[in-house]
């Protein structure tokens, strides 16, 4: 009966599933019981975001380049990382990038050139929402490339990053990864939300279904572009609060920034923030 129910799902069935209610925050192997309470994380996110000023303070003063690239199915909250890790940041030094689909024009280029235009200048942060890897994921689920692009993409993706890294770019990829049941809420809520339905298209509609492709897809990804020069960290995403703080943690531990309180910025969740190694030890996107 189950099995049925689950084959049924769709995201604007009228009743979520209790299955499905039920069993979202511990889908793909989510290590906590309970989300983080919201008085914890905004007395942490707080904090935490005070730092990201320094960090882009001393970026600026530095005259550094950051590229920073999140990645993760649909609904992972890409977005909300986003919008937390910029909030309170000047938008001439940390800009975000979300290109649209390529022109036809674009299209006819060599892959990275799109994405070539939108890097950092001396003081600047450049944060893709999505990015290149397109290519590795979405594209290569919904047959938006060939097997022959997409493999060639995983071929060159890590030789484009060290060019970067061997001019200076600081680059973080950020994995986003949420369980299936998890997923299908967040769906569903966003279709019933008259304030997100906007995100919903005709592929998030069709994530669920195409799950075990996405899995596929994205483990080999992983296995393929975690570099020296561009390492993966996956981030638990279950909990949308915990994920943002362990992806701002992230950035804040690993830059030299000057002025930087280490009782602040505190120590890493290991359960929540992975490396690609790791992760896939661990077993990776469940199919």
């Amino acid at each position: 009966m189950v099995d049925r129910e689950r084959e049924a799902f769709h995201i604007g069935m009228d009743k979520l599933p209790d299955w499905i209610k039920d069993g979202a925050l511990a889908s793909g192997g989510f290590p906590y019981d309970a989300k983080l309470s919201s008085r914890q994380y905004e007395r942490e996110l707080r904090d935490l975001q005070i730092e990201l000023v320094k960090l882009l303070n001393w970026v600026k003063a530095e005259g550094e380049r950051v590229v920073i690239v999140f990645e993760g199915r649909d609904a992972a909250g890409k977005g909300g990382a986003i919008q937390r890790l910029t909030a309170h940041l000047n938008p001439r030094s940390a800009r975000v990038v979300a290109l649209p689909k390529p022109t036809s024009r674009e299209a006819g280029q060599w892959y990275f050139q799109r994405y070539v235009a939108e890097m950092p200048t001396r003081g600047e942060i450049a944060i893709f929402d999505r990015s290149w890897y397109n290519r590795a994921g979405v594209e290569r689920v919904f047959g938006f490339c060939t097997p022959a692009q997409s493999n060639h993409f995983i071929d060159e993706a890590p030789g484009f990053e060290a060019m970067l890294a061997r001019d200076g770019v600081r680059i973080f990829k950020f994995f986003l990864t949420i369980g299936k049941e998890m997923q299908m809420l967040r769906l569903h809520k966003r279709w019933y939300d008259p304030l997100h339905r906007w995100k919903v298209s005709e592929i998030d509609e069709k994530a669920i279904e195409k799950w075990s492709d996405y899995s596929v897809a994205f483990d080999r990804m992983l296995r393929k572009t975690d570099t020296k020069e561009g390492p993966w960290t996956v981030i638990r995403a279950n909990d949308k609060r915990r994920a943002r703080l362990e992806c701002i943690r992230h950035l804040l531990e690993a830059l030299p920034y000057k002025h930087k309180d280490m009782a602040t910025v505190g120590k890493p969740d290991r359960k929540i923030a992975l490396s690609a190694a790791r992760f896939l030890d661990e077993g990776g996107e469940r199919p």
